[in-house]
């Protein structure tokens, strides 16, 4: 019987068990790529260019993880916008601004390929319920699209 309250006691301690949301917004895109990971950066990062996208800027948590010492899978965050679609941005909202560059998420899975997550610009902006905002967007998924399908192949 005390092991009972022993275990009831633990149980009720550490709490519930909570899951992670892998989604936690909406247009949330999700693509395995089936290509390994270091690989993928490199086509990614081509139909960016291909695309006439701008790669604004790249976090590599990688890079920084092994600067300490710590070996962690492929991970990277590629920014990705145009001065076209900035003044455009900026013009319908200022407040918007803080939306870019829009991010591509990349991941390294337990196999070695790429996971690439990314969000819809039409949800990014859309938040703001701006006409102006969603006509922009609306082009901006159709730009992000074709460079992740240039890039999967």
């Amino acid at each position: 019987m005390r092991w009972i309250s022993t275990v009831l006691l633990m149980l009720f301690l550490v709490g519930p068990v909570r899951a992670e949301n892998p989604t936690p917004y909406s247009g949330m895109q999700m693509v395995a790529t089936g290509q390994p990971f270091n690989a993928f950066v490199d086509k990614l990062k081509a139909a960016i260019k291909g695309n006439k996208m701008g790669l604004v800027a790249e976090a590599c948590a990688t890079c920084g993880a092994k600067s300490i010492g710590v070996t962690i899978p492929g991970n990277r965050v590629l920014m990705v916008y145009r001065p076209d679609f900035a003044v455009r941005m900026l013009k319908a909202s200022e407040a918007a601004g803080i939306e870019a560059p829009l991010r591509l998420y990349l991941t390294e899975q337990p196999d070695g390929t790429a996971k690439l997550t990314y969000r819809l610009p039409s949800h990014v902006f859309g938040a703001y319920e701006v006409p102006e905002l969603d006509e922009m967007a609306k082009e901006l998924d159709g730009i992000i699209e074709k460079i992740v399908k240039d890039a999967v192949g």
